[in-house]
């Protein structure tokens, strides 16, 4: 349907974040049932989406960042708020992220039409997942240094052992398969444990010499372990705050011997006793390993189960 010049004006000036009046136009429009303005809030919606994610970014780099630098100041965070509102706007009107296009769909009256993408196990996220994951890779290498960096002064590091998921799930179900008997838990919920901890493979801890260390569940190398390890930088969340540490890791002759230590380890603590309990139920298992501390992101438990339900692993494993 289309629009007249004064309405398409008003909905155009709705997208600027500073014109609350604009806004209000378009909740009337809304009401009267006008396309135009239903689009219009969909793109909204979409902004208020990206800056949240925006919003997310700047809270986990301003954890990081040096509280002396001249660009911490609040006057700066109040300006650099005010752009980034601005950003997710215009990046909403672009058509930049497609969120919008969704919501037209589902919400315009008489569709009808669910599409397929908008039903899928994994809410049709899985391209920004994958967004979200390099920029939360790139951001540790800025914090921590790259891995050429690290090599050069004669440290740990994280490099890729798998070219691919594909790749890194072929090689690991069949052990993951006898390990889980130990747990009476779903290999599937191994691997995908495995998945977040080591990015699919992409991101494995070796050790100075260059040797992997085949870590697939981040057990660090507390004093009961009198084995080989790899000490490197990583983060840690504080009160839900990402935080830069040093720690040292358990280090293994094999991704099998990996396993077999994960299942001593989560058997012989007695802090996971409830999670055992309740491992014929991946999520009930995730959410007590999270809660008796297995790892300090508050998210941990959520984002395995992502990976548990999501479509990689559905297609790869029956």
């Amino acid at each position: 349907m289309d629009l007249t010049s004064a309405t398409k004006s008003q909905l155009e000036m709705s997208r600027n974040y500073h014109d609350m009046g604009s806004v209000n136009k378009l909740r009337e429009a809304a009401q009267s049932g006008d396309e135009g303005a239903l689009e219009e809030a969909a793109k909204q919606f979409e902004a208020i989406f990206v800056q949240m994610m925006l919003k997310s970014m700047r809270k986990a780099q301003d954890a990081l960042a040096d509280k002396d630098s001249p660009f911490s100041t609040e006057q700066v965070k109040f300006y650099r708020e005010m752009h980034d509102k601005q950003l997710a706007t215009d990046l909403s009107a672009n058509g930049s992220i497609g969120l919008a296009e969704v919501i037209m769909q589902q919400m315009s009256p008489g569709n009808g039409v669910i599409p397929a993408s908008a039903v899928r196990s994994d809410g049709n996220l899985s391209v920004l997942n994958r967004h979200n994951v390099a920029a939360i890779q790139n951001a540790q290498d800025r914090v921590m240094g790259t891995n050429n960096e690290n090599v050069a002064k004669g440290s740990a590091f994280k490099e890729a052992g798998f070219a691919s998921p594909q790749e890194f799930v072929k090689a690991l179900y069949p052990h993951a398969v006898e390990a889980a008997k130990e747990l009476n838990m779903d290999p599937k919920a191994m691997i995908a444990q495995a998945a977040v901890e080591t990015g699919w493979g992409k991101s494995l801890i070796h050790k100075k010499d260059g040797e992997n260390s085949h870590n697939l569940f981040g057990i660090k190398a507390d004093k009961r372990w009198d084995g080989e390890k790899a000490t490197i930088d990583t983060l840690e969340f504080v009160n839900n705050v990402p935080e830069k540490q040093q720690a040292s890791f358990r280090s293994y002759g094999s991704f099998t011997h990996s396993m077999e230590d994960y299942v001593d380890f989560i058997k012989t603590n007695p802090r996971y006793e409830q999670a055992i309990q309740k491992s014929e139920s991946p999520a009930d298992y995730f959410n007590a390993l999270q809660e008796a501390g297995y790892a300090t992101d508050p998210k941990y438990a959520e984002k395995v189960m992502s990976v548990f339900n999501g479509n990689i692993l559905g297609e790869l494993i029956p």
